[in-house]
């Protein structure tokens, strides 16, 4: 199972939110190129790349920021929020990001993400956001009627790198990941999914491990407060 350590953009600088509420950004580091060579570092084989103000405006908004971070590290980064035509996903892509994540499109125009995964195969997951078992879209700022499964069941045959599954109830709360609901949604689905949202402890990444088809776990507010040693949380993912 592969860790990704999170770092969350906004105002260019490395936050964490509490349940996506923008209001209750806490910033752990002003030099987010630091932050992604420190987990490179430790051992990290990818990054997860969240642009926080890109989600909620539409289009990439920490651009410098994310461009900072590709050129600190040589381990592959994936890249989510703002991003949603097929021009910003190529011209991503061809900056150096690994892969691209769409979360607001997948609901909006989910003929863009089959398109996209057909175009760029291998670098493109979808991100599925859900408070309480329903999808939020636009940086977590709407709800939508849609379930996790059904969003997810929507693209089983697009070709998807990875399905990118955060329960918001839980995001930087460090109550433990929703193993059980994650597991579920997994077992319906061929593409890998990956945990997000509540990861506190090694008793998680455990957790999370011992169902085959969860691929990896996106680890962000336990490892900035040193809940979590990253070091610790790849043995036990990799053992």
């Amino acid at each position: 199972m592969i860790i990704y350590p999170a770092i969350d953009l906004k105002g260019g600088q490395c936050v964490r939110l509490v349940r996506g509420d923008m209001q209750s950004a806490t910033v752990f580091n002003d030099d987010p190129a630091a932050q992604g060579r420190a987990f490179a570092a430790a051992g990290a084989r990818w990054l997860h790349v969240v642009d926080l103000d890109g989600a909620v405006a539409g289009e990439s908004v920490n651009r410098d920021a994310v461009r900072a971070i590709l050129a600190a590290v040589s381990i592959p980064v994936q890249l989510g929020g703002g991003v949603r035509d097929l021009a910003a996903i190529a011209a991503w892509l061809g900056a150096g990001m690994s892969r691209v994540i769409l979360g607001t499109a997948a609901v909006s125009d989910p003929d863009l993400v089959k398109a996209a995964c057909h175009e760029f195969p291998g670098q493109v997951a979808v991100g599925i956001d859900a408070r309480q078992g329903r999808v939020a879209v636009r940086g977590w700022v709407e709800t939508s009627t849609m379930s996790a499964l059904d969003l997810a069941l929507k693209f089983e045959d697009a070709g998807a790198a990875a399905i990118i599954c955060t329960d918001i109830d839980r995001d930087g709360a460090l109550r433990g990941v929703n193993v059980e609901a994650t597991a579920a949604l997994a077992q319906r689905v061929s593409t890998p999914v990956i945990a997000s949202g509540g990861v506190a402890s090694l008793d998680d990444i455990a957790a999370l491990k011992r169902h085959p088809r969860i691929a990896g776990a996106i680890i962000g507010r336990a490892l900035y407060e040193g809940r979590i040693d990253l070091k610790a949380a790849l043995a036990v993912a990799e053992d």
